[in-house]
């Protein structure tokens, strides 16, 4: 083989390979997003309300917080329950995404004696099923007094 065509060769063959990891990155920054809706609470720390990444969305713990007053209402454990899941629901619309979408949620709660109330108003949201997987954890304390937190994963 002649140099002057071993040497081609070699740059071709560099030049593809850096093409080929740009592409890579590329289509991965392409593939996440921070997902935000002024249809939700804004967030009260330093985090998203939704993180796309890929076909998966994963959406932050939602509160009781109404989205247009900023207040978090107690009023029953159903009332949180329906305000955690009507943000997390506007998230996922945010994010071209419905309930159905959800994979897994993760329910943290201050008082499981509330349990199954808060599991009523929860299967609500998701008719029939399938159903996501799920865990619900008792916790000391919530952010602003609440009594329950919700997150969720979705795929689409």
């Amino acid at each position: 083989m002649q140099k002057p065509f071993f040497y081609l060769l070699l740059v071709v063959a560099v030049a593809g390979l850096f093409w080929m990891v740009s592409s890579a990155k590329k289509t991965q920054l392409e593939h996440q997003a921070i997902i935000y809706t002024e249809a939700a609470p804004k967030p009260i720390g330093p985090y998203s309300q939704a993180v796309r990444r890929g076909n998966a969305v994963f959406v932050s713990g939602q509160i009781g917080m109404d989205a247009k007053t900023g207040l978090l209402d107690t009023t029953s454990i159903e009332v949180e329950t329906k305000i955690a899941l009507n943000n997390i629901r506007a998230i996922l619309k945010a994010a071209d995404m419905s309930m159905n979408d959800i994979a897994k949620t993760t329910i943290y709660m201050t008082d499981l004696k509330n349990f199954s109330r808060m599991n009523e108003i929860y299967a609500t949201y998701f008719g029939k099923g399938p159903f996501p997987a799920r865990e619900t954890v008792q916790v000391v304390a919530l952010p602003k007094g609440a009594h329950i937190e919700i997150s969720a994963m979705a795929v689409k």
